[in-house]
């Protein structure tokens, strides 16, 4: 016999002794709990990235109605803004008025007040250059009666 046929024969008792022991039902086994495991971790692997994808979705969901919430914050503060621009135009403009009429109505009460100081003054000088002239040309208890009741009546014609 040769030696290749003896290797052959001791081969095959080495397989028959694997068989024999049930090496091969363990690595049936451990090929089956393998194929197990990676079902199951491919099953988790699937299940997480559902999760994944729900939450991803709900976070877009909740970043849309952040962004549209904010649109409308921004829209609003536009429309109080220039609300407030319009209220704050209108309350200078009647702040303005309120002032003009003010100042006029200054002006014309001074104006109101120059003129009577005027006339009272044109009164006090026509008195008295009257009182000058009826003095000078009238005399005695007469030119006396005369000059007040003139006096009197140019200062009532004149204020």
């Amino acid at each position: 016999m040769e030696a290749e046929t003896w290797v052959a024969l001791a081969f095959l008792v080495f397989i028959a002794g694997l068989g024999y022991v049930g090496v091969h039902r363990m690595l049936v086994k451990s090929l089956d709990e393998r194929a197990a495991r990676i079902k199951g971790e491919l099953d988790e692997a699937r299940r997480l990235k559902d999760e994944a994808a729900q939450l991803l979705a709900e976070y877009q969901r909740k970043r849309q109605a952040a962004e549209s919430e904010a649109q409308d914050i921004i829209s609003g503060a536009k429309t109080e803004a220039e609300r407030l621009g319009v209220e704050a135009k209108a309350r200078i403009e009647d702040f303005v008025a309120r002032r003009t009429a003010m100042a006029e109505t200054k002006i014309a009460q001074a104006e109101a007040q120059a003129a009577a100081d005027v006339r009272s003054a044109a009164a006090e000088a026509a008195v008295a250059a009257a009182e000058k002239i009826l003095s000078a040309e009238t005399k005695g208890k007469l030119a006396g009666e005369l000059i007040a009741k003139g006096i009197e009546d140019v200062r009532k014609k004149l204020n």
